[in-house]
């Protein structure tokens, strides 16, 4: 395991970094996710991402469980907030107005929520799911350098902002004197907007991208095949959440040309999500990317793609067969105008 530092800061963290959006709390039992989280200790992971709105606050509990006892020094523990919480028990669409957003009511009690679920004094990183349209930056900025003065949050970042939104969070952080360190977006071989404009802004700024879904949502195993139902079991056939996050991908024509990565894969003698690991952290605008992990040997066997290698002519040959499937357009980097919408 690596440990390379996020942007130009000092903190350094973990080139695979455990995290636990729709498995804990959702699609794996307690038990289980505290397992997971053991066997990415093992392997050397240091660094644990979450959020308040993964399985509306109980992955947060889950993970300060499954941490419980470590040495809080050894660990990099980042979470996030923006979403709508709701209060226990009520349905999904009953989030009070202030429950959401990134007024400073909302982002000083999401950290201390957070806080008490984490079962921690701070939180290493702290960051900012989407851009809040409806509030203030210097608002929301400002709330954070005061929690970052009262020592409960030591780094912060933000998540899927656009390369604009970036240089204006930077600017106000610089202002304030707070540590602006990271950004969070989705990259993987199939989806790739943030290489025209994110990443070109992020190197300017000094922020380390951190990201999700380097699988595809999974699909970058090679488990799901054209004309074939999904696995019994499968993130797909999640109705907590996953299901509706991975119709756009599970389209036939798509499917087939992962099959063909797959085959492209084993002819270099290693499985297809090893390839597609190994290509974002290769990346050498890429710090760390995120895995999760439904069972412990699934962590394990992740960490060994790091000890893969990918020549040059495997990745032409990658780019030729996924051709026009790639999505590229950084305007699909966006936050929604209005939470209400997603309340």
């Amino acid at each position: 395991m690596e440990y390379p530092r996020l942007g130009r800061s000092g903190l350094r963290v973990s080139r695979l970094i455990y995290g636990n959006w729709l498995t804990h709390a959702s699609q794996v039992e307690a038990d289980a996710a505290e397992a997971c989280v053991r066997a990415a200790l093992e392997a050397g992971i240091t660094t644990f991402d979450t959020a308040d709105t993964y399985a509306n606050t109980e992955a947060e509990k889950v993970l300060g469980r499954a941490l419980a006892g470590e040495r809080r020094e050894g660990l990099v523990i980042a979470t996030k907030c923006y979403w709508p919480i709701r209060p226990d028990g009520a349905p999904q669409d009953q989030a009070g107005p202030n429950d959401h957003g990134l007024s400073r009511k909302h982002v000083t009690e999401a950290l201390h929520g957070s806080l008490r679920r984490l079962g921690t004094d701070y939180v290493d990183l702290f960051q900012l799911h989407r851009y809040d349209h409806d509030t203030p930056l210097e608002e929301t900025m400002e709330a954070l350098a005061d929690l970052v003065h009262a020592g409960k949050v030591h780094y912060v970042g933000v998540s899927e902002w656009t390369a604009d939104q970036l240089r204006r969070g930077h600017a106000l952080a610089r202002e304030l004197r707070i540590p602006f360190v990271s950004n969070q977006p989705q990259y993987n071989l199939l989806w790739r907007v943030i290489e025209p404009e994110v990443v070109p802004a992020c190197a300017e700024l000094g922020l380390g991208q951190i990201v999700w879904s380097p699988l595809a949502q999974g699909v970058l195993t090679g488990k799901y095949r054209p004309g074939r139902p999904a696995p019994e079991g499968s993130r797909a056939t999640d109705t907590h959440g996953g299901q509706s996050m991975m119709q756009h991908l599970l389209k036939d024509e798509l499917l087939e040309k992962v099959a063909r990565l797959r085959e492209l894969a084993e002819e270099a003698g290693m499985p297809l999500h090893h390839l597609a690991l190994q290509w974002v952290v290769q990346q050498p605008t890429i710090t760390s990317a995120i895995v999760g992990a439904s069972r412990p040997e699934q962590v394990t066997d992740n960490v060994r793609a790091l000890e893969v290698e990918l020549d040059e002519d495997l990745l032409a040959r990658v780019d030729e067969v996924l051709g026009d499937s790639v999505k590229r357009d950084p305007s699909l980097t966006r936050s929604p105008q209005r939470i209400a919408e997603f309340g």
